[in-house]
């Protein structure tokens, strides 16, 4: 039967409260988030994890809830940051980099920065201060990070000076000034922009390596970056409660990373070539997850549920746009806005009522798209969603509450 566990998953979650119907049906559904979240912790609650919460072994934590409502789980400490860790030091491209003792730099939301100042405050038993020094920013003696702003499109000269110069001091450690960047693809190309409108690129040191891992990349975000970079650029695939699942290599192809996990794909809707992905993981040991559905789409090579075929991870499944033609996603809307203007830096959709849209967008020059432009964004926006599309440029676009932007808005699943 499809996705239904093998005998070695079946031991590792025997005594798991959660799964005790599916073990006596021989049948495990799908399992969504608020089904993980009834009756916690008590539903996940065997001996061995009440002994791991005990000595510090295993710990609670909340999903960062940048995409979704935060969820409670519980995990081994720094689960996820290991879970980097080896796919940085084993990567194809940029294992070189972990191996040559780089610092890694992340710039991503401020949420990820709280995080930080948050576990480094508890570990020293105070409150944490409400800003964070540099010293409150490092996660480890391997990384620290820089955001302390909700909003990208907000930093000022200030701002980007500090920033430049707390990466410099990452990378005067290294013995050929190198170091590893870890980032939101939107925040980077913020960071680009604004220190190069201000005369300050020529004190970005160039990174050794960069990972972007925390959102989706539009793909001219993407394009941005690799003029702008000559090393390697890097996606990473994951989530809190799972690690990382898929990297991209230098040339965008995407590989799995599986460690003890299994991967389905299900079509978002009958006949859509969008899947959504369902995971088997036993790489935490103490809330192992069968069949667990973590609301990440993706795309494949010729549609077909292959995951060893996945081409794009397109969007959130409780993002999806519903149209005529069947769900559209955000790698959709993505990839006719990259076609029709390579200037395009942020964009959003606004629905207006159950016929019409308007594309908001910024670009990189901070100019309006031209006249054929335009109107190939009108026309293909149109077609894909079945809407009466209008274009409107802006000087900014706010980010979310989250740190994360939002691509779609009065949006109806």
């Amino acid at each position: 039967m499809m996705g239904q566990p093998t005998p070695d998953i079946i031991e590792h979650i025997r005594d798991i409260p959660i799964y005790q119907k599916s073990l006596a049906r021989h049948y495990f559904p799908v399992l969504d988030k608020p089904e993980i979240a009834r009756g916690f912790p008590q539903n996940w609650m065997t001996p061995r994890l009440a002994a791991a919460l005990e000595s510090g072994e295993a710990e609670f934590v909340l999903s960062t809830g940048t995409n979704h409502a935060r969820m409670q789980i519980i995990r081994p400490p720094y689960f996820l940051l290991h879970s980097y860790y080896e796919l940085w030091r084993t990567h194809p491209d940029i294992a070189g980099t972990w191996e040559s003792g780089c610092r890694r730099v992340s710039l991503t939301t401020v949420l990820a920065t709280e995080h930080v100042a948050r576990v480094n405050a508890a570990r020293r038993g105070v409150e944490p201060g409400p800003v964070p020094t540099l010293d409150d920013r490092w996660l480890d003696e391997r990384t620290c990070y820089l955001n302390l702003r909700l909003d990208p499109g907000q930093w000022d000269r200030e701002d980007v000076v500090r920033m430049l110069g707390e990466i410099d001091r990452a990378r005067s450690t290294h013995p050929q000034g190198q170091y590893h960047l870890d980032c939101s693809g939107y925040h980077l190309a913020h960071l680009v922009r604004k220190a190069e409108g201000w005369g300050l690129l020529g004190s970005l040191a160039a990174p050794a390596s960069i990972i972007h891992a925390y959102e989706y990349t539009p793909v001219n975000v993407r394009r941005f970056l690799g003029r702008h970079f000559a090393c390697p650029v890097i996606d990473l695939f994951g989530s809190t409660e799972l690690g990382y699942l898929f990297f991209s290599d230098r040339e965008g192809r995407y590989r799995p990373h599986l460690d003890r996990m299994s991967v389905e794909l299900l079509p978002v809707a009958p006949g859509s070539s969008i899947h959504q992905l369902v995971v088997t993981s036993v790489r935490n040991p103490y809330m192992p997850l069968v069949r667990y559905r973590s609301g990440d789409c993706v795309r494949t090579l010729d549609g077909a549920p292959d995951p060893g075929a996945i081409t794009q991870f397109c969007g959130r499944l409780k993002e999806l746009l519903s149209t005529p033609y069947g769900p559209v996603a955000q790698g959709d809307l993505d990839r006719c806005v990259g076609e029709s203007s390579a200037q395009i830096f942020l964009h959003q959709l606004q629905l207006r009522g159950n016929t019409g849209a308007t594309l908001l967008y910024t670009t990189f020059n901070d100019e309006p798209v031209d006249d054929s432009e335009a109107a190939s964004l009108r026309q293909r926006i149109g077609e894909l969603t079945a809407r009466r599309c209008r274009i409107e440029h802006r000087s900014h676009i706010p980010v979310g509450r989250s740190g994360k932007y939002a691509w779609l808005v009065g949006h109806r699943a």
